[in-house]
């Protein structure tokens, strides 16, 4: 997913809510259980936490996980200027890893956001013989971005989710985290969020998306699926990405106009969730604000709750 925009909420503005299901999919089982996966084969792409200390941690907290270690060869790079991001993963043995196993038809998924949960983008890198990963990226505005990198090397016993801190030096104006909507607006779609969020339960979060009032019946497959969630938690940035159940053309799931999923939130706090749909032959992200365990504040209109919109 290639944005300039990854647990708590996805309303008016919606003549109706059209509450077609695609499927249900574990935003995050307990923390530390490994991924679900359904009937077809789909997984998210949440990896089980790592422990240290005994104690659960969800993914991207960490650089390096059971010997794998996420190497970028820079980690400064210009604002606002088309930079070839390179990277490597390194094994245990210290070289670069060479084999993967392929999540929802990618080797690799590279998930950016800078500290303050905007400028998300979620791209899709390429890999030499080496194992040196490179992919064109702009960053638009100073501060730290945190880069996560979903991969399963073959090899390693469960898929991981690790994470690095680049620079982009300049002034840095932190923006405020949007308040909760239930409506978001991206590029003429409007997608309503429908659940809510509970620390160490499992819920339903349903997500529609409708157009000019009427219901989008008709979404595009985009990695084996028809919506992409990723969720990170406000302050330090704990990760989730997950995808709802079922495969398009599998007979049963249906190209919208819901997509859903199960989710539990790791603890209370606020959450910045993206959700990635394709229509029209273009993917775009919808985001949103939500809070877990704690009462939202009232909610602004849509044109207040913040946006992306992003070509891949």
């Amino acid at each position: 997913m290639n944005t300039a925009t990854k647990l708590g909420g996805y309303g008016a503005g919606l003549a109706a809510l059209f509450a077609v299901a695609l499927g249900a999919g574990s935003l995050a089982g307990p923390v530390g259980a490994a991924p679900e996966r359904d009937d077809h084969g789909h997984g998210g792409h949440t990896a089980p936490a790592a422990q240290a200390g005994g104690e659960a941690l969800p993914g991207g907290l960490q650089v390096s996980q059971d010997g794998y270690t996420l190497t970028p060869e820079t980690t400064t790079v210009p604002a606002g200027k088309k930079t070839d991001f390179r990277f490597t993963v390194t094994g245990p043995d210290g070289k670069p890893v060479t084999r993967y196993t392929a999540l929802h038809g990618k080797e690799l998924h590279l998930i950016v956001a800078r500290r303050d949960l905007s400028g998300f983008q979620h791209v899709h890198p390429v890999r030499d013989a080496k194992g040196v990963w490179s992919v064109p990226l702009t960053l638009p505005d100073a501060g730290t971005y945190r880069f996560f990198t979903d991969v399963h090397p073959q090899g390693a016993g469960e898929q991981l989710t690790l994470g690095t801190d680049v620079n982009v030096p300049g002034h840095f104006t932190p923006r405020d985290l949007p308040a909760p909507v239930q409506v978001a607006e991206v590029d003429g779609y409007e997608v309503r969020l429908d659940g809510t969020l509970k620390p160490g339960q499992g819920t339903e979060l349903t997500l529609t998306v409708s157009r000019d009032g009427r219901p989008v019946t008709d979404l595009e497959p985009y990695l084996e699926a028809y919506g992409h969630l990723v969720a990170l938690r406000d302050r330090d940035l704990a990760y989730l990405h997950v995808h709802p159940d079922g495969a398009p053309g599998d007979g049963e799931t249906r190209p919208g106009p819901g997509i859903t999923f199960h989710a539990e939130a790791p603890s209370t706090g606020a959450y910045r969730l993206y959700l990635d749909f394709k229509h029209a032959g273009r993917v775009r992200t919808a985001e949103f604000t939500v809070h877990a365990g704690q009462a939202p504040p009232t909610a602004p209109t849509p044109a207040e709750s913040g946006h992306g919109d992003h070509r891949h």
